[in-house]
């Protein structure tokens, strides 16, 4: 599984943590930026790589980090395409997966230690979408809200 990573300045520090505990438990990951702290970044201009990384299937699955984790999950649900959740426990992060095909898991850095985001990180990705029909019927609804308003 090739995972993405992405974080503006108020989840900078985070991402660097999750980058490096992430890197010694082998996961394949990439980093989308920031790399450096710019005080006056913007979240929807670090979500954009990532979110066109998922979109033309570079990567499987993408994490996003902001303060709140607020601003990078609403502008990841700008994609079409793009799943993405603001989680702060482990339940949502494998249940958005299982039930909903969650791809982008958003945290808040400034809200969360490193080890629980690590933890919600590890939940969400070792979940996979469960093909039950009622799971597959509602996420076809939502594709088709998707390609509705988003042409």
């Amino acid at each position: 599984m090739k995972i993405g990573i992405a974080a503006d300045h108020a989840g900078l520090e985070q991402k660097r943590k999750l980058l490096d505990l992430l890197k010694e438990k082998n996961f394949d990951i990439q980093d989308f930026g920031a790399f450096e702290y710019q005080s006056d970044d913007d979240y929807p201009d670090i979500v954009t790589p990532l979110a066109n990384a998922i979109i033309k299937n570079k990567i499987d699955r993408a994490i996003a980090v902001c303060g709140s984790g607020v601003g990078v999950s609403i502008a990841a649900n700008k994609f079409p395409g793009v799943r993405a959740a603001l989680i702060s426990e482990t339940y949502s992060a494998h249940q958005g997966v299982e039930h909903d095909d969650m791809n982008m898991l958003c945290v808040g850095g400034r809200v969360l230690g490193t080890s629980l985001i690590l933890e919600i990180i590890l939940a969400f990705l070792k979940a996979e979408f469960q093909q039950e029909d009622r799971f597959k019927r509602r996420l076809d609804k939502v594709i088709a809200i998707e390609k509705e308003y988003f042409k």
